[in-house]
């Protein structure tokens, strides 16, 4: 494997583990040039894992187009790049356990949505401008609005259930 620092083409495995859910194989590499360390991952090679496109055309699922989407709505925020292998894993996880190996796109975009709307808000209306082609401020403002909202009603279901557990005659 091709050492990303200086480009030699020898390295040693230092260290090998299943990834998460078994879907890809981590190796920790160690250059035998520069001696810097770097991953590399094994994955099984689905070539047949597809998307269906608004317009019906199909086309091959790519991890790194997803990846690099999801890395564009996180960028400058707290989100670990961790959480959006996650995301991809899971992604490719549904595209592996569905019959035809093919999924809408409308349905990978909704469970991203769900699973960045978690993570973080703002990445999630920045992937969500992209996705639902936002064309003016007043979208962006309908988004918000449903996530002011959304947080009123969590906020509101939190002190309900605060007020459940706590004993009666006692303030806060």
């Amino acid at each position: 494997m091709k050492c990303p620092f200086c480009g030699h083409l020898q390295d040693k495995v230092v260290d090998s583990r299943e990834g998460k859910e078994g879907i890809a194989i981590r190796r920790r590499r160690e250059c035998l040039k520069c001696s810097r360390r770097f991953t590399s991952y094994e994955r099984i090679d689905e070539p047949n894992l597809r998307l269906v496109k608004k317009d019906g055309r199909r086309e091959p699922f790519n991890r790194e187009k997803l990846m690099a989407g999801l890395m564009t709505s996180c960028k400058k925020r707290p989100v670990p790049t961790g959480a959006l292998e996650d995301i991809c894993n899971e992604v490719e996880g549904l595209l592996q356990e569905s019959v035809d190996r093919e999924l809408a796109t409308e349905k990978v975009g909704a469970y991203v949505m769900q699973r960045l709307k978690d993570l973080d808000k703002v990445a999630y209306v920045r992937f969500a401008s992209v996705y639902r082609q936002f064309e003016d401020v007043t979208d962006f403002l309908d988004e918000l609005k449903t996530l002011m909202e959304l947080k009123k009603t969590e906020d509101s279901s939190e002190k309900e259930r605060d007020r459940a557990v706590r004993p009666e005659g006692t303030e806060t």
